[in-house]
C-alpha cells in the first residue's frame, strides 16, 4: 500500500476537514487493502496478534473524577473509555520510549 506515514493534525477541527475531502482517497485505499489481503480488524488488532496474541486484562485503580474525565473524552472522539485509555498508555509509551531513546 503507498504512503503509510500518520498524519498529524493541529486541532480535531483540521483532522474533520481532511477525513472529510479525502473520503475517496480512504475508499480506494480501503479497497486496495482488501484486494491485496492487508485488510485487518485496526491497529490494535494487528498490534496484539504481532505481539503473540490477544491483550491480557488486567485491573488498575483510578481515582473517581479521572475515569469521570476519561469518559467524557472518549465519548467526545465517539470511543469507548477502556479504548480511549488504552489508546492514551500506548501514545504515552510510545512517548516515553522515544525520550528514553534520546537521553
Amino acid at each position: 500500500m503507498a504512503n503509510k506515514k500518520q498524519l498529524r493534525f493541529k486541532t480535531e477541527a483540521e483532522e474533520a476537514q481532511w477525513w472529510s475531502e479525502n473520503q475517496e482517497l480512504i475508499a480506494d485505499r480501503f479497497e486496495q487493502a482488501n484486494a491485496s489481503g492487508e485488510l485487518g480488524r485496526g491497529t490494535v488488532a494487528r498490534q496484539a496478534a504481532e505481539r503473540g496474541g490477544a491483550s491480557p486484562t488486567i485491573t488498575i485503580r483510578l481515582p473517581v473524577s479521572d475515569l469521570a474525565r476519561a469518559r467524557s473524552f472518549a465519548a467526545l472522539k465517539g470511543l469507548r473509555y477502556q479504548t480511549y485509555l488504552k489508546l492514551l498508555l500506548h501514545e504515552a509509551l510510545d512517548s516515553e520510549e522515544r525520550r528514553m531513546k534520546h537521553r
